[in-house]
Formats: structure tokens, C-alpha cells, sequence
């Protein structure tokens, strides 16, 4: 209470003394009213509808449906003054004075300025003072290059100092930087992908190159594919257990699983996430289930604070503890959001790096599209939108990461064109993953595709039908992929 007087008293103070500057172009009474801005309130979110969300020692407020939409609230500058006009300069006065040089130390008026210097090709130091220099010359002097670098690669040019006509020099100082250096001037690095490759290619066919644009510094080029192999032999150690509901948890079942994570997709929708934050949020859940029995009432609980770790971690601007409870209509307070944070980031040994699907999606369908110069955002959107099903289903925990996202290209790409094979053998090289390995994980896929109009949870399916994704979701899937697209 003390601070908020301060704080008032402060604003007031300020608003006075703003006012008194300006009298003579705005009224008090005007700038009383600019500051006084009305806020608009926006609408509590419902909880959670299919989960019981009453805490014992509080009164929660009955069951809504999840549907309503957080309001949007735009905060509208307030202005200081009504008035346009700044103090005159003249009012000002400096606080420190400046020192300008004596008379007679400047070229007088119609006085010639003396000519510059010529300029000075080759430069050679007086033997100094101490021997404290790395290497003499024969004529006991030292030279620029010597005492510049003792690093045969990073010695300084035989020309020290040219102009800027001098195009000739220039050229053979750039020369000779890059044969210092060992910089080639052509793009290829012979990377293509130094690993070893677990995929072998028997029948000779030619992959395309997706690592050849050194001049997008996000694309990461040179050392892609060492990336990813970090991710693939990483994505193993942060998975959850594929059991976990039957060995563990006794109060929740898939079901509920299914329906947090669909109202998670709606949350992350409004506040505008960047997708790694959902998968992020619920690998911190599965992995968090997997060790903790949690109880019904407070599964959402779980599902708020993994999704405040996750946004910490992947967003610029992550929504404050307060937003998270205003989402459950206040069902916890801030306290038990905290704790429960607190909770999770300790049993998960603050390891909050996890390959996910989403990890490799980006170089899959970078892959998928090939040479493309026009990247298919259809085939973005609609790959994104069979990840994020696969969200939904507890069974779809005993595929690894890298293989739900080669299956989800597999199934994108026969949904967009059935008649044309879907695997090539660029993506066999880059996913290493040949297409018997994926033929159960698609036709798990394939099953979710087809029964996602009679599904219950709609939150997936509504994102994906906007125009900003192309509407995959409405994308006719067909009932069978032929058995002849998984052979190699």
C-alpha cells in the first residue's frame, strides 16, 4: 500500500509539473482528462469444460465450454500533454561547459588550410626502448609485421596504407587474406553431409543438395547436417515412457490427456505462440506423467505451468504467471502455478532441451520440397497439421520424434498427390529412413486424418481450416494408400 502511494504521488507530482511547463498551450483540465485513459476489461476465459477443475478448498464456478475466445486488449498510449510545443532552447542550460580550442591554434580566416600528407606506402618502427617485441629485423628495427601477429596466417600486408583508387592493391590484399585464411572463393564446402549415412543408396540414384544456400545465415549450411545428428542421437534420451498411463497414473486416463492438449492448441492459437512452445509443453507433460502421479483436479494445473516453462524457453515476449491463471478463470491461484513450476522444473533436472517433431519437420520439408524455387505452403501447413494430431494420441508416444515427422511428410505428401510415390531418395537421405520403416507410423496417421471430422476435439482441426493455413484441414484424404508406396 505504501508503494502504491508512492507510486501515486509520483504520477502526480509528475502530471503538476508537466502541467506548469505547459500552461501556456494546455489547460489542467485537459491534461487530467488525457491521462485518465479508460482501459477496456476483457473477458475471463472459461476452465477447462471436461475436467473437473474444483479445487476442495475453494469455490470454483460450474463448467464452460472452452470455445470463447480471450478478448483482446489494446493498451492506448497516454498522452503527457495535450499541447504540440517544446520548452524554448533558451530555457536550457548546460550542465557542463565545452572547452573549444585556443585562437591561435586554428588557420586563420583566409588562410590557406596546409596541404594533407602524402600518403605513406611502407611503414618502419624505431628499434623501441625495451626488447619486448617478438622478433627483430637484420637492421635492428622492427617490423610492422612482426610486431603486429607472431601468426604466420594473420600477418599484415605488404601495403599498410592505399588509396582508394588503388583498386590493383586491394585486389591482391584480398588475395592473399584469402590464402591466409584458407577461404575459398567458391560456395562449396565438400559438407554435403559428413556423417555417417545409415541409409545407403544401392541403386545409385541422385539426392538433391539441400545445403547449398550459404548465403541465408538462419539455414545454418555448413553445419546442418551435424545438427541433426546431434538431434537424432539426442531425441532418445528426453522421451517420455509409452506406459505411463497403465504403470503409473490412476486418476487420469488418454482421454484427458487428449482434451488438455486440445485446449493447450486453442491457448497457444490466442497468445499467438511459436509452435515449438506446444510441443515443447507437451513433452515437459508425457515426461513429467511419466514419473509423478497427478490427480484430476489439477491435471490443468500441470498443462498451464508446462506451457509458462515452455514460453520462457522458445518466446520472445512470454505471457506473465497471471495470464496463465486468467485462462483457467482463476482456478489456481498464482502461488500454485509457481509451485507447480518449481515442481516440474526439478524433476525434469532443468533439461529443457528436447528434440521434437517440430525440430524435424524443418529440415524434412525442406527436403521434401527439393530445388523448389517456390517452397509449397501447402505442404508446410498440411505436414504441420498431421504433427499436431498426432498431439492428441497417447499410442502415438512409442514413435520417436524423427519418425512421426518422416511419416507426417510421407502422408502430406500422398494426400496432395495420390497418384505420384511419396518418398524419393532425397528424403531417404536426409531422414534416414527407408519407406518399410514408416509404413505403421503413416497408417496411424492416416487413421487420425480420417477420423478427425468426427472427433470431439476441435481445436486442431478449426486452426488448420483458416486461410492463413490454406485450409489443409478440408483436404480430401483418401481411404487407402497403396501397399507398393512403402516398398524401397
Amino acid at each position: 500500500m505504501a508503494t502504491q502511494n508512492r507510486r501515486s504521488s509520483f504520477s502526480s507530482s509528475t502530471t503538476s509539473s508537466l502541467a506548469k511547463r505547459h500552461a501556456s498551450t494546455t489547460a489542467s483540465s485537459s491534461t487530467s482528462s488525457s491521462l485518465a485513459a479508460p482501459t477496456n476489461v476483457p473477458k475471463k476465459r472459461p476452465p477447462l469444460s471436461n475436467l473437473t477443475n474444483t479445487v476442495a478448498h475453494r469455490n470454483s464456478s460450474s463448467s464452460v465450454p472452452c470455445a470463447a475466445k480471450l478478448a483482446k486488449t489494446k493498451k492506448e498510449p497516454v498522452p503527457l500533454c495535450s499541447g504540440n510545443k517544446r520548452p524554448a532552447l533558451a530555457n536550457v542550460k548546460p550542465t557542463n561547459a565545452v572547452v573549444f580550442p585556443k585562437a591561435n591554434s586554428l588557420p586563420a580566416r583566409n588562410q590557406a588550410p596546409p596541404p594533407p600528407p602524402p600518403l605513406v606506402l611502407t611503414v618502419t618502427v624505431p628499434p623501441p626502448v625495451l626488447d619486448a617485441s617478438p622478433s627483430t629485423s637484420d637492421a635492428m628495427s622492427v617490423s610492422m609485421d612482426e610486431s603486429m601477429s607472431s601468426c604466420d596466417s594473420f600477418k599484415s600486408p605488404d601495403i599498410e596504407y592505399v588509396d582508394n583508387s588503388d583498386i590493383a592493391a586491394v585486389d591482391s590484399i584480398e588475395r592473399k587474406t584469402f590464402s591466409n585464411l584458407n577461404i575459398s572463393d567458391s560456395a562449396e564446402s565438400g559438407n554435403i553431409c559428413s556423417r555417417d549415412i545409415l541409409v545407403e543408396l544401392e541403386k545409385g540414384d541422385k539426392f538433391v543438395n539441400v545445403d547449398n544456400n550459404y548465403a541465408d545465415p538462419q539455414l545454418c549450411a555448413s553445419f546442418a547436417c551435424d545438427i541433426y545428428k546431434h538431434l537424432r542421437a539426442s531425441e532418445a534420451k528426453k522421451r517420455p515412457s509409452t506406459d505411463f498411463m497403465e504403470r503409473i497414473q490412476k486418476d487420469i486416463n488418454p482421454s484427458m490427456r487428449a482434451i488438455l492438449i486440445d485446449w493447450l492448441v486453442e491457448v497457444a492459437e490466442e497468445y499467438r505462440l511459436v509452435p515449438d512452445t506446444l510441443y515443447l509443453t507437451v513433452n515437459y507433460i508425457d515426461r513429467y506423467l511419466s514419473g509423478n502421479v497427478m490427480n484430476r483436479q489439477r491435471l490443468q494445473l500441470l498443462g498451464v505451468a508446462s506451457m509458462m516453462i515452455a514460453s520462457k524457453y522458445e518466446e520472445i515476449c512470454a505471457p506473465q504467471v497471471e495470464e496463465f491463471c486468467y485462462i483457467t478463470d482463476n482456478t489456481y491461484f498464482k502461488d500454485e502455478v509457481l509451485q507447480m513450476e518449481s515442481a516440474v522444473l526439478n524433476f525434469l533436472k532443468f533439461e529443457m532441451t528436447a528434440p521434437t517433431v517440430k525440430c524435424f519437420l524443418r529440415r524434412f520439408v525442406r527436403a521434401a520440397q527439393g530445388v523448389d524455387e517456390v517452397p509449397s505452403l501447402q505442404l508446410e501447413c498440411l505436414t504441420n497439421y498431421i504433427a499436431e494430431l498426432s498431439l492428441l494420441e497417447y499410442s502415438m508416444l512409442c514413435y520417436a520424434p524423427s519418425l512421426i515427422a518422416a511419416s507426417a511428410i510421407f502422408l502430406a505428401r500422398f494426400i496432395l498427390f495420390p497418384s505420384t510415390k511419396p518418398w524419393n531418395s532425397t528424403l531417404q537421405h536426409y531422414t534416414l529412413y527407408q519407406p518399410s520403416d514408416l509404413c505403421v507410423c503413416v497408417k496411424e496417421l492416416h487413421r487420425l486424418c480420417g477420423n478427425s471430422p468426427n472427433t470431439n476435439l476441435p481445436a486442431i482441426k478449426e486452426k488448420y481450416s483458416q486461410h492463413k493455413y490454406k485450409y489443409v484441414a478440408k483436404k480430401y484424404c483418401p481411404p487407402s494408400i497403396p501397399q507398393e508406396f512403402f516398398l524401397s
